[in-house]
C-alpha cells in the first residue's frame, strides 16, 4: 500500500467513524454504547465544565443559573450536529488528499483538499475542482450523499427530540398541577383527599405507567433529552418521577382503604426507570438509604391523616416504605445532582447547590 493509500485509508476510517456515531445517535431506537462515539464525549467534556461555570458566574441567582444550564441542551445539539458535519468534511478532505492526484487542478495541500470536500459534501459543488479518475468521483458522490443524508435525519432527529420534550412537558405541567408547588408526592395525596378526587388515582397512576415507559424509552434512545430542562419553576421530569414513585410507595406501605393496584404497577415501572436512566447516565449513585427522616415520614402520615385518609401503625409502614423507598431513591438523587436539578420535598440534593459544584 503506497503512502497516498494511507490517507484514503485514514480517512475512510474517520468517515466511518462519524457515520456509525450518526447511526446510532439518530437512527438506532434504543440504549447503545458510549465509549467510542463523538456525540457522547463531546457532550460529557461539555457538561462538566458547563456546572462549574454556572455554580461560578450565577452563585447567588438561581433564576439566572438555571436560565444558563437551560441553554447546555440546545448548544450541546447544536454542537454535536456541528461535530458531524466538521468531521466528515475533515474525513473526506484526508481520502481527497490521498487521491490528489485525480483531481483538477492540481491539489497541492491538505487543506485545499479539505475544501473540496466541503464544497462536496454541503453539495455547494463551485466546480473549481473536479474529479478526473473513477476513485476521485466515487467519493465525491459519496460525500455528497453522505451530506443529504446527514441533513436529512438530523431534522428528523429535531423533530421527534422535540416532539418527546413536549410529551414529557405537558404531563409535568399536569402533576404540578396536581401535587402543588414544589410538587410531591405527599402533595399529590393529600390534594387528592382533600379535593375528593381520591377515586381517580388509579387512572393517574396508570397514566404514569405510560408515562415513566415513555420517559425511558425516549431518553435512553436519545440521551440529550435528559438535559433539557423544564420551562417551569420548581418543575423537572426527575423531580416528577420522584413524585409519582413516592406517592405510590406511600399508598402502598401507609394507607389503607384506596385500592393500590395501579400504583404498585407504577412502582414496578418507575424504579426500573430510575435504576435504567442512571446507569445509562453514569450518574454516581451513594448508598441505598431511603435518605428521608423518620420526622419527616411522621409529618407527611400527619397530613394524608388530615387530608382524610386512613393512615396504617406508622412504625410498620415506615419500616415498609424506607425499604421500598431505598431501590429507587438513591438512584434518582444520583440523577437529579447529576444535571443540577432544584431540590424538591425528598428529591434532589436539599443542601445548599450554590456550595457544591458537580
Amino acid at each position: 500500500m503506497s503512502f497516498d493509500w494511507l490517507w484514503v485509508a485514514l480517512g475512510g476510517v474517520l468517515v466511518l467513524w462519524v457515520l456509525n456515531d450518526v447511526f446510532q445517535s439518530v437512527i438506532v431506537p434504543r440504549a447503545v454504547g458510549n465509549r467510542y462515539r463523538l456525540s457522547f464525549n463531546l457532550r460529557r467534556l461539555m457538561w462538566y465544565a458547563w456546572p462549574k461555570v454556572a455554580l461560578q458566574l450565577y452563585a447567588g441567582d438561581d433564576d439566572r443559573r438555571e436560565d444558563f444550564l437551560a441553554i447546555f441542551a440546545p448548544f450541546a445539539l447544536t454542537a454535536a450536529v456541528l461535530s458531524w458535519a466538521g468531521m466528515l468534511i475533515v474525513g473526506y478532505g484526508v481520502i481527497f488528499y490521498g487521491l490528489r492526484s485525480g483531481l483538477a487542478p492540481p491539489v497541492r495541500s491538505l487543506g485545499a483538499a479539505t475544501y473540496f470536500a466541503g464544497t462536496t459534501l454541503t453539495t455547494i459543488g463551485f466546480g473549481d475542482f473536479v474529479g478526473r479518475n473513477a476513485a476521485t468521483r466515487f467519493f465525491s458522490v459519496c460525500a455528497a450523499v453522505n451530506g443529504l443524508v446527514l441533513f436529512s435525519v438530523t431534522t428528523a432527529y429535531l423533530f421527534a427530540l422535540f416532539g418527546s420534550f413536549q410529551t414529557r412537558e405537558a404531563f409535568v405541567v399536569g402533576i404540578g398541577a396536581r401535587a402543588g408547588a414544589p410538587p410531591s408526592g405527599v402533595g399529590l395525596l393529600a390534594i387528592a383527599g382533600h379535593s375528593q378526587t381520591v377515586d381517580g388515582l388509579p387512572a393517574l397512576f396508570f397514566d404514569a405507567q405510560l408515562w415513566t415507559a415513555m420517559l425511558m424509552e425516549t431518553h435512553l434512545a436519545y440521551p440529550i433529552l435528559g438535559y433539557f430542562r423544564s420551562s417551569h419553576d420548581y418543575q423537572s421530569w426527575v423531580g416528577t418521577l420522584g413524585t409519582l414513585l413516592d406517592a405510590a410507595t406511600l399508598l402502598m406501605t401507609a394507607i389503607d382503604g384506596v385500592p393500590s393496584g395501579q400504583a404498585r404497577i407504577l412502582y414496578n415501572v418507575g424504579r426500573h426507570a430510575a435504576l435504567d436512566l442512571s446507569k445509562y447516565y453514569r450518574a454516581s449513585v451513594a448508598g441505598g438509604a431511603p435518605l428521608v427522616e423518620r420526622s419527616e415520614f411522621d409529618h407527611a402520615c400527619e397530613r394524608l391523616a388530615n387530608a382524610g385518609y386512613t393512615v396504617r401503625d406508622r412504625t410498620l409502614a415506615w419500616q415498609r416504605f424506607s425499604e421500598l423507598r431505598a431501590t429507587y431513591a438513591p438512584h434518582l438523587n444520583a440523577i437529579a445532582s447529576l444535571f443540577l436539578i432544584p431540590p424538591l420535598q425528598w428529591i434532589g440534593d436539599r443542601s445548599e447547590l450554590a456550595g457544591k459544584a458537580h
